[in-house]
């Protein structure tokens, strides 16, 4: 029981651990999964700063080994000489021995005076740069760097210059122009992506090519004018990425951004955002960074592997730790089974051995040639033999000389087929003293695994023998003594006949009395209503004398034809008392409740007035249909009704309530009153013979029993109880049926 009760909150405690090891599980895989990523993202960096900067040392000292070539010296010295093809085929030749994107030389007005692409459409011959940042810090005598939008090829490109010099007067400026696009193909890593950013945070080179021309942040209105005004990046708008969130880590920073070209709303619906861990490195004297984003994704599979591992793991666990023990607690069963079944059988085993020492038959074992191995203590005492005496001796010495041919057919013919498992037979017994008693025995056959044995249970008959007698003598007298008995209950039966047809006929009578004490009752009422019309028949009498003296006929018609309609309405009155009064012949029959309404209204109307009472009745009562006696049934309603009244004398107001329940085979009627009700240790005794609350000379209390007697007789029940709300309420309960289709919507 207390295992039960604790079970629920193992089961809590057991889930409350595994979302502990979860959320442990997910922080520190999270935690870990993030540090791997910082690490392998920051040597990845490394690795592209190294191969961008190894780039950009085999090129940044070519201009400054270029500026002192004699032959862009001396054009530079002589710009109108022959010595601008030499130059041009000089500076072609080295550009393709470099692998540069282009090579030029311009002068110190920013004109491009020979270039390695002369030979081209787009050459850079004539031209001027001198809007460039590394043409001005060349003029200064500087290196310079620059990435920047090519305003002829428009392609990216970055531009080492330096000085070309003579006799320490700067005469020009000589320009190599790389291609960084072979390093941004290189990397093909799926989940980082490469970014450079210049000093302003507009990203130039990136593995993703939405995000060439567009900046980390947004750029102040001073600085995009700037740059646009330089011609740098071409005409392109330079707007920000969509970052939404950035969460700053130890040596990195996590970017949340916004995955699509567009967004549909405000409310961002339908917008897919992506995590970044983001780290930047400066590339020394190249003036931009370089930022590496690698995607959380990899972070979040991590953690929900792991999550699942630990899940699986701890699963794994506890249904381990359940199935051990599951499994010891089996062990355990297994072992306390054991014991009991070992005790169960030790006790079955002693309590076989108590019934065969206890029991009132001789219990005898023989083996398969009829010798005795076993002998129970009642055998003991039939034989008189000990057990230890007897035990190895054929049993064919406990019966008599007589009986031994059949016992011992059957036991030296076992293996037969057509003989019965089992010998049962009356024989004779011989005990030790050589006195002979009678006996009854069974021999059985017991099979084991070694050998037949028999099974012989013997039970000492004397007695029974001698009952046998005395019973045989007992029914001979009692044949003879039933034989007088039958003739004297004849006759009690005929005089009982007799009684129970008295006793019926009394009831008849008492109920027919019954009723006349109701009419009885009624009598003062019914002489009211009966003296208003005599008294004007008398005066319509008189008045037809007076004109039949003065010879006036018409008055005198008009005076008969009122006494007649007089008459008529006294009949009507007479009539019910009369159907009531007569006696019923008690059969079963269809009864409708409108026609038992009918009846009760028409006996007690009178009274109803005389008592200004109010009585309702249900609806409809044309539609329900029992079976029962019409004028009993009549008899027990103006009962019920006339208990009411009298139970709410001296009211002002006086209500009784008729109800209608029908049920599957059976039809509930109610009368409630609005009196006091019954005291609640008198409901019991409602309906006893002369029992009655009401004054002296009002009634002998038989109404109530004999209303009970009526409607069992009729197959219902008639009940009483208070009612929640005040009063007594009756109900009679009686078997129903179906209104004939003849009166089926009729009133």
């Amino acid at each position: 029981m207390i295992k039960t009760r604790l079970r629920p909150l193992l089961v809590l405690l057991l889930l409350g651990l595994f979302a502990l090891v979860i959320y442990q599980t997910v922080s520190m895989s999270r935690s870990r999964a993030v540090e791997d990523l910082q690490q392998s993202a920051s040597a990845d960096l490394n690795r592209y700063v190294l191969s961008l900067q190894q780039e950009l040392d085999r090129y940044k000292d070519l201009p400054k080994l270029l500026s002192s070539h004699s032959e862009l010296v001396n054009l530079l010295l002589l710009p109108e000489s022959d010595g601008v093809f030499r130059a041009n085929l000089y500076l072609e030749q080295v550009n393709q021995t470099i692998g540069a994107s282009d090579t030029y030389l311009m002068d110190t007005e920013g004109n491009t005076l020979a270039a390695s692409n002369w030979s081209q459409e787009s050459t850079f011959v004539g031209r001027n740069f001198s809007f460039r940042p590394y043409f001005r810090d060349a003029l200064e005598g500087r290196e310079g760097r620059y990435f920047a939008l090519g305003t002829t090829s428009k392609k990216r490109g970055y531009f080492f210059s330096y000085p070309v010099k003579y006799r320490e007067n700067i005469l020009g400026v000589i320009v190599v122009k790389i291609d960084l696009n072979d390093i941004e193909t290189d990397w093909n890593d799926p989940q980082t992506d490469i970014l450079v950013t210049d000093e302003d945070g507009v990203i130039f080179i990136s593995t993703r090519s939405e995000w060439k021309f567009r900046t980390l942040e947004p750029l102040p209105q001073p600085d995009l004018q700037r740059i646009v005004s330089s011609l740098r990046y071409g005409d392109h708008q330079l707007t920000s990425l969509p970052i939404l969130e950035r969460k700053r880590l130890l040596n990195s920073e996590v970017v949340t951004l916004i995955e699509g070209d567009r967004i549909d709303n405000r409310a961002l619906d339908g917008v897919e955002t992506r995590q970044y861990l983001q780290q930047v490195r400066t590339v020394p004297d190249a003036g931009f960074n370089v930022s590496i984003l690698a995607d959380l994704k990899s972070v979040e599979r991590r953690v929900i592997n792991n999550a699942l591992l630990a899940g699986f793991i701890y699963s794994a666990l506890v249904f381990l730790v359940l199935f051990l023990m599951a499994r010891r607690r089996i062990s355990h069963e297994r072992a306390r089974f054991k014991r009991q079944q070992t005790l169960s059988l030790e006790r079955s085993e002693a309590r076989v051995r108590a019934i065969i020492d206890n029991t009132h038959a001789g219990l005898i074992t023989l083996d398969a040639h009829g010798l005795i191995e076993s002998f129970n203590p009642t055998a003991e005492k039939l034989f008189g033999y000990h057990a230890d005496f007897i035990s190895g001796e054929y049993f064919s010495k406990l019966v008599g000389q007589e009986d031994r041919a059949v016992c011992w057919q059957h036991i030296s013919h076992q293996n037969e087929e057509s003989q019965p498992a089992e010998l049962m037979v009356e024989a004779s017994g011989v005990r030790a003293n050589g006195s002979a008693f009678p006996i009854e025995l069974i021999i059985g056959r017991m099979s084991d695994s070694s050998a037949s044995r028999f099974v012989v249970t013997i039970h000492d008959v004397t007695e029974r023998k001698e009952n046998e007698e005395q019973l045989r003598e007992a029914r001979d007298q009692l044949e003879y003594r039933v034989s007088e008995r039958t003739q004297d209950l004849t006759r009690a039966n005929a005089r009982l006949l007799q009684e129970v047809e008295e006793h019926k006929n009394t009831q008849n009578e008492l109920i027919q009395t019954a009723k006349l004490a109701v009419i009885g009752q009624m009598s003062a009422g019914i002489n009211h209503e009966l003296n208003q019309p005599l008294t004007a028949i008398r005066s319509y009498t008189d008045n037809a004398l007076s004109f039949l003296e003065m010879g006036k006929t018409d008055p005198i018609n008009s005076n008969l034809r009122e006494i007649s309609g007089l008459t008529q309405r006294m009949a009507k009155i007479i009539a019910p008392l009369k159907e009531f009064s007569r006696k019923t012949t008690g059969q079963s029959a269809l009864v409708s409740l409108k026609a038992v309404r009918d009846g009760a209204m028409s006996i007690m109307y009178g009274r109803l007035d005389k008592a200004n009472a109010k009585i309702e009745w249900p609806n409809k009562l044309d539609q329900f249909f029992v079976l029962g006696d019409t004028l009993r049934l009549e008899q027990v309603v103006v009962n019920l009704i006339s208990n009411a009244l009298q139970a709410m004398e001296g009211q002002s107001e006086k209500w009784i309530e008729i109800g209608l329940e029908r049920q599957p085979s059976r039809l509930l009627i109610s009368f409630r009153d609005h009196g006091p009700g019954i005291p609640e240790s008198e409901l019991g005794k409602v309906f006893e013979p002369f029992y009655t609350t009401k004054k002296a000379g009002q009634g002998l209390g038989l109404g109530l029993s004999i209303s009970h007697r009526i409607i069992e007789s009729m197959n219902g029940q008639l009940s009483v109880a208070n009612h929640p709300l005040g009063g007594a309420i009756f109900t009679i309960s009686l078997p129903t049926t179906d209104a004939p289709a003849s009166s089926i919507g009729l009133e």
